[in-house]
């Protein structure tokens, strides 16, 4: 008896997966416009749930998720922004007394688990995304550093769904070394070296 009921319920399974995937193709974002060529019908309707993919951490199952639950109509989070705030990715201070605490991060069991799944595999990979995450984890701890991957990618996706003709460009896990400002760093390295102790002065090496 256990063991029909394990059937009956995979079956359900099967079958709701089906229709997430079925309504995916289905979705017509705001940008699409009626082809008058029967081949090109479905395909800006594809594209939301295609193009996320190439994100790292983001696979087929974790797009069908985001988008199930953000949908694929930008209009509603007008800026990339307003949907990060909506997820309740960029958590506010709350101050009582002397007491501060953090609100919750994530919305929702859905949005938030697949959002940490992708995150928590971007950071593993040797991306922009796996860099971000190493950068933060030395600082924030291992929690903030996995929100803040969440939230990138949440941003990522929302210009991906926003803009049709917009795909995913891999800028590398060396674009912050590449982008660094010198004298930022020098003086972050000196506080670094103050607050162990050290009086430093830096001077210039000769060309």
């Amino acid at each position: 008896m256990l063991l029909g009921t394990v059937n009956h319920l995979t079956a359900q399974i099967r079958e709701h997966d089906r229709l997430i995937a079925h309504t995916l193709e289905e979705i017509t974002t705001p940008h699409d416009r009626p082809s008058a060529d029967p081949s090109a019908a479905g395909t800006g309707a594809r594209a939301p749930a295609e193009k996320p993919d190439a994100v790292p951490g983001v696979g087929p199952a974790t797009t069908q998720i985001i988008l199930a639950e953000i949908g694929a109509d930008t209009s509603r989070s007008p800026t990339p922004e307003h949907l990060v705030s909506w997820a309740k990715l960029c958590p506010r201070t709350i101050r009582s007394g002397a007491k501060n605490t953090a609100d919750p991060a994530g919305r929702g069991p859905w949005l938030k688990g697949a959002l940490g799944k992708a995150a928590n595999a971007a950071a593993r990979t040797d991306t922009f995304l796996g860099a971000r995450y190493r950068r933060i984890v030395k600082r924030r701890g291992h929690a903030k550093a996995l929100v803040a991957v969440a939230r990138s990618i949440l941003l990522i996706v929302w210009h991906l769904i926003n803009d049709p003709d917009a795909s995913y460009r891999e800028l590398g896990s060396d674009w912050h070394q590449r982008h660094l400002n010198p004298a930022r760093k020098t003086r972050d390295l000196v506080r670094r070296l103050q607050a162990l102790g050290h009086q430093v002065t830096p001077e210039p090496t000769a060309a």
